[in-house]
């Protein structure tokens, strides 16, 4: 029987995973984890993060705050518990965006392959 490694079936995610999806150091996420209450794996008896998908949508809204708005992190809490709502909605769209950008640049650069 073969391994299912379709990621949407996932529940936990490790510290890698999530760094490389979002696009940040490990260390990074370790730091945001001490700042942001919010952001909570859970921990296996040896330490080892376990991150969820709700983990990973605090994360992509806490990365939308601080490196793309360019918030303190002190705002960046302000801002996460006051309006969760509408950085959700802005998280998700940038997400949407990342995505359209890499699609196209597949495309692209396979045009460019057939000239």
């Amino acid at each position: 029987m073969a391994l299912n490694t379709n990621k949407d079936l996932k529940l936990y995610y490790s510290i890698k995973e999530v760094a490389e999806t979002i696009g940040v150091t490990e260390t990074l996420l370790r730091y945001w984890e001490r700042e942001f209450p919010q952001i909570s794996p859970h921990k296996t008896s040896r330490q080892i993060r376990q991150y969820t998908k709700k983990d990973i949508e605090t994360i992509r809204q806490i990365y939308l705050l601080v490196k793309v708005r360019g918030l303190k992190l002190s705002a960046a809490r302000e801002a996460l518990r006051q309006e969760q709502d509408k950085v959700a909605r802005d998280a998700e769209v940038l997400r949407r965006l990342t995505a359209v950008k890499a699609e196209l640049d597949l495309l692209r650069r396979q045009l460019g392959d057939m000239a």
